[in-house]
């Protein structure tokens, strides 16, 4: 989503003129898609809809969440889903976006920035699970890497320099809130399209192609392993960077047979990121090393980097968030906002927390986080 790529999985920089008008065909996309958001008219009466108290026989769900795949499995959770799943080797916005305009998805796992742009291009979507990590700032998901030989020690650095960008994603939003944060806009720096997969950004920062980029995963430990001797640094954003989340298409939870799959998947996934936290050799040996193909220490580094998983039952703290993502995307990318809560289904609000209660006997407040 999503989260940064890992290398083995993972596989021309353009002016920002070009950017601009790329990014600007959402307003375009947006009068033909959301002249009428059906999810403007639905969700009041979506909210209202009770879902079934019990999973219906044969009730079959498309999902998109291949590490929730494989910590289901490790942890013997798999054996408890009560209805028929079908696994999707994908996740995070473009693909689960292509699955659901195609009615082949019904739960993708993502970040934030895909449902917010979904809604701006007629794709009527909704969040039905948020997680987050208990210190963020301690715990970011992506740092900055700097280039060999560029001077950037602080946000406001950043005037001037080419900055690998990739729109629609998480880690594009991210630089959009970072120049904010340094009293920046996208038109004092030199915005470089660039894919966020792999190892593209580490090694545009090393090749000199730009001078700073998000780096996430495994690439910030081996970023400084490998350009450190050259002068390639680190820079903290200090920024909020840790929403992750459920994503459905309406449809979905539109229908009652599926809503309930739904909610059940929700509890169950909500236990495996709680026997993540909990087995951390067990996540390490059979996830990063016999999935992912990374070394014990790169799978250590990760659990270390990760810190520990935050499911609040109040989702009112991660709707602000969202309200102050969505406002900055409108106004940098000429899109129109919109209300933040369209894209929660708070019927599955305190689904996740509860099902951990339930597991731990410890309450997750988390409202203000």
């Amino acid at each position: 989503m999503p989260r940064p790529g890992l290398p083995p999985r993972s596989p021309a920089a353009r002016r920002r003129t070009a950017l601009v008008a790329a990014l600007l065909l959402g307003p375009l996309l947006l009068a033909t898609g959301c002249a009428e958001d059906p999810a403007t008219a639905d969700a009041a009466e979506l909210a209202d809809t009770p879902i079934p108290e019990t999973v219906s026989p044969g009730t079959k769900l498309t999902i998109g969440a291949p590490e929730a795949e494989v910590a289901l499995e490790l942890s013997g959770l798999v054996d408890e889903i009560p209805f028929e799943v079908e696994w999707a080797n994908l996740s995070g916005g473009p693909q689960c976006s292509e699955a659901f305009r195609a009615d082949s998805l019904d739960v993708c796992s993502a970040a934030e920035i895909p449902s917010i742009h979904a809604h701006w291009t007629g794709l009527d979507t909704r969040l039905v699970a948020a997680q987050f990590r208990q210190d963020p700032i301690a715990n970011p998901i992506y740092q900055l890497g700097i280039a060999p030989g560029a001077d950037v020690e602080e946000l406001s650095d950043l005037r001037g320099r080419k900055i690998a960008f990739s729109p629609g994603q998480a880690q594009g939003a991210l630089i959009l809130r970072v120049l904010a944060a340094g009293g920046l806009t996208p038109e004092d720096v030199e915005l470089v399209e660039l894919p966020s997969t792999g190892d593209v950004y580490p090694t545009a920062l090393g090749s000199g192609q730009v001078e700073v980029a998000p780096l996430g995963s495994v690439h910030i430990r081996r970023y400084v392993e490998q350009y450190g001797a050259e002068g390639g640094t680190l820079l903290p954003h200090g920024l909020r960077d840790d929403p992750g989340h459920l994503w459905v298409p309406t449809s979905s939870v539109s229908d009652p047979e599926k809503a309930a799959a739904i909610r059940e998947f929700v509890r169950i996934w909500a236990r495996a990121q709680i026997w993540i936290d909990e087995h951390p050799e067990e996540w390490i040996a059979g996830y990063y090393v016999a999935d992912q193909g990374l070394t014990p220490e790169d799978g250590a580094y990760l659990v270390e980097q990760n810190g520990h998983p935050d499911l609040p039952a109040d989702w009112s703290g991660a709707i602000e968030r969202q309200q102050q993502t969505i406002d900055l995307l409108a106004e940098e990318l000429g899109n129109e906002p919109f209300d933040a809560e369209l894209l929660f289904d708070r019927r599955f609000e305190t689904v996740a927390a509860e099902a951990v209660a339930a597991e731990t006997g410890e309450d997750q407040e988390g409202g203000s986080r």
